[in-house]
């Protein structure tokens, strides 16, 4: 089975053997970013990795806003399931952004990152980078790998959510909401892609928007289906 939830934000509680003891070896959980885990180096953060690897089902997640790329982006990335992964440690992978996997036979689009108007405080060493924000060339090859598969995509997950449903879900007028490249990326997805569930985590609520749509938080979905476990 493949699972999602939302934004873990460095919880280990939300992911402990008995917040999972429904999973099932082989079975995959995807977080739909700011994992959390990857943060300071540390030797407990370390521990916690081992541990998280060493589980009989994977545990994936995309980036989100509050991720410390640095340090993430050291990782090597290998071919799983279809598509370009980090193996962070065993079972443990960062799934990459605008990659298509398959999983149990469903086929994944994930596209992590978006705008965080914080970043610069968090790492004032960064420069004038902003390692959050999807590039244009992650963007382009996003979209020859959709056309490859035809824009026919099971599930999606995504850290943010296409303008639109955003606007809905915060309830302003489209005159009021500023729309960057990644969220006229999505809405463009919408369109074009014939998906059969897409989930996404930065609005930090648990709410299905419509028959094909849901925001998740704390809630543990079944992917296939968007019922709660």
């Amino acid at each position: 089975m493949v699972y999602v939830t939302g934004d873990i934000h460095g919880d280990v509680s939300r992911l402990s053997a008995d917040a999972l003891k429904f999973m099932k070896i082989h079975d995959t959980l995807i977080i739909c970013g700011d994992f959390g885990f990857i943060w300071d180096d540390s030797k407990n953060e370390d521990k916690i990795l081992r541990n998280l690897g060493k589980r009989k089902y994977n545990i994936c997640f995309i980036d989100g806003t509050h991720e410390n790329f640095r340090l993430l982006n050291k990782f090597p990335a290998e071919d799983w399931n279809g598509g370009k992964a980090r193996n962070i440690c065993g079972n443990l992978y960062h799934l990459m952004r605008g990659q298509i996997y398959t999983i149990e036979g469903m086929k994944v689009f994930t596209m992590g990152g978006g705008e965080s108007p914080e970043a610069e405080l968090r790492f004032e060493d960064i420069d004038s980078e902003r390692l959050e924000i999807p590039t244009q060339e992650e963007l382009l090859s996003a979209v020859n790998r959709l056309e490859k598969a035809h824009y026919d995509i099971d599930i999606i997950v995504t850290h943010e959510p296409p303008s639109k449903t955003r606007e809905f879900l915060l309830m302003q007028k489209a005159e009021d909401f500023r729309v960057s490249a990644l969220n006229a990326f999505f809405d463009e997805l919408a369109v074009q892609c014939k998906y059969k569930k897409w989930y996404f985590g930065s609005m930090h609520m648990d709410k299905h928007i419509s028959n094909n749509q849901a925001a998740v938080f704390r809630n543990i979905l079944n992917a296939k289906t968007g019922l709660k476990v």
